[in-house]
């Protein structure tokens, strides 16, 4: 007897929000499990999970109109970068709308992920929480994000550090930094900007280290949000479009050596650039100061690879984060979930009722392409969508490595997605689902009961959300 298709969504960040919406549009039965006290995940400061990396200054690295979800625009008064602040409240507010805070269990530790592969459960997936408890499902989504377990420098430096080191996951607001000798490490968005928000309160200009440059990209080229400059060109190949973007950025602010960085380690497109535009002014006004690579620590000293060194208190080390989905065993996930492949970076290639959303790295903004990924799996689990053979989606999956490596080389090929190309190729997608489906093929959850739609989801105006 076939029964009401049930899913499991592990998170509920923007990706675990998006996924509970689709898959209640399509009339599933879901379950979303969050280890915090609130919607919002990573965005939220305040959740209880800790997990957190937002600080005081945070604000949106790509604009509203680009990041925004399709089915909720940002108020249109909002300004172009929101805070990380207003963020979670547009998250709240779209959980509220959708009617997918109801179904969030707070509180609720996933430590245990797996499918039963014998018995009269067969096929189903039992999801286990840290409080002993239990449930199975049909599928599962995973949407846990990945920048939240920090990545600190391995192997370490050579020598020993006298004074205080953090990482910037741990970052909340400059006082910390105060009258104090501060080196950060990186040139991700957020090193640049705890070195702007420290080069404030600081006893002397702050250093900013890197082996590696990047492209420094302002937040407005030529009165518009740089992304929307960006935008106008996604249609062209992404050779072409770095060309243009990379003439248009030195014609605007110049090349990071102009400012004594690092030059970019690769082209524009291809590693991922920082967005800024406070970090030139501070550069420019010798408030922060370039530094090469550490070569050893050196006591209450950090001696850089030029031969130079300096007197330092503290040490930020923004080095990113590691992928970790600790509920998730390696029968599942391989040695490393880096390297996971999946298809349409969506669907397991083993089991396509267990699902990833935001398992990704995107050259623009993450809500569109969860928003995306979640509608690929809502109509996969209602019925809509057939998936490729499973021969194909392996042929498909390594395919899209090969690409990936091309222009993105070794550093996490397999979860790289231009963000342009990906939107424009879902539509595409489920379309191509719907004409298997016509030419008989069979949904990978045939077991489960078609399901009925809930009526459309009401779009809200753009002056309903509010702070």
């Amino acid at each position: 007897m076939t029964k009401p298709v049930r899913v499991a969504v592990i998170g509920a960040g923007a990706a675990g929000l998006a996924t509970t919406k689709a898959l209640l549009d399509v009339g599933a039965e879901v379950v979303t499990y969050e280890k915090g006290d609130r919607p919002g995940g990573l965005w939220n400061q305040h959740n209880s999970s800790g997990l957190s990396p937002a600080y005081d200054s945070l604000h949106l690295n790509t604009s509203k109109g680009r990041t925004e979800f399709v089915d909720h625009p940002m108020p249109a008064d909002w300004v172009d970068y929101p805070s990380a602040e207003l963020v979670a409240v547009y998250l709240a507010d779209y959980a509220d709308t959708f009617g997918v805070t109801e179904r969030i269990r707070f509180g609720a530790t996933v430590v245990g992920v797996e499918r039963e592969d014998s018995g009269p459960s067969a096929g189903t997936w039992t999801v286990t929480c840290a409080d002993g408890t239990s449930e199975q499902y049909d599928a599962v989504v995973v949407a846990n994000g990945h920048n939240w377990d920090p990545r600190w420098p391995s192997p370490g430096y050579p020598g020993r550090f006298a004074g205080v080191q953090m990482h910037a996951h741990d970052y909340r607001d400059a006082e910390i930094f105060r009258d104090r000798r501060v080196l950060v490490v990186g040139m991700g968005n957020s090193a640049m900007d705890i070195a702007v928000d420290a080069s404030y309160v600081t006893a002397a200009p702050v250093l900013l280290s890197a082996r590696h440059g990047v492209h420094i990209v302002p937040k407005y080229l030529f009165g518009r949000p740089a992304d929307a400059t960006g935008g106008a060109i996604a249609g062209l190949p992404w050779r072409m479009r770095q060309r243009l973007a990379e003439t248009m950025l030195r014609v605007a602010v110049g090349r990071p050596e102009d400012y004594g960085l690092p030059a970019p380690a690769g082209g524009l497109f291809q590693n991922h650039p920082t967005i800024s535009d406070t970090i030139l002014h501070r550069l420019t006004h010798g408030e922060v100061v370039p530094r090469p690579g550490i070569e050893r620590l050196d006591g209450d000293h950090v001696v850089f690879t030029d031969g130079r060194t300096d007197r330092i208190d503290t040490i930020v080390w923004a080095t990113g984060y590691r992928v970790t989905i600790p509920f998730l065993s390696e029968r599942w996930l391989g040695a490393d979930p880096e390297k996971l492949q999946l298809h349409h970076r969506v669907f397991h290639l083993d089991d396509p009722t267990l699902a990833f959303v935001g398992l990704m790295q995107s050259t623009g903004a993450a809500l569109p392409v969860v928003e995306a990924q979640a509608k690929l799996v809502a109509a996969h689990l209602g019925g809509t969508y057939a998936l490729p053979e499973d021969a194909e989606r392996r042929r498909l999956a390594d395919r899209a490595l090969r690409e990936a490596r091309a222009r993105w080389g070794e550093k996490r090929p397999a979860m790289r997605i231009d963000f342009d190309a990906y939107l424009a190729s879902v539509p595409g997608e489920l379309r191509a689902g719907r004409r298997r489906l016509d030419a008989g093929a069979s949904p990978h959850v045939s077991r489960l009961v078609p399901l009925q739609p809930r009526p459309a989801s009401t779009v809200t105006t753009t002056d309903e959300v509010t702070t």
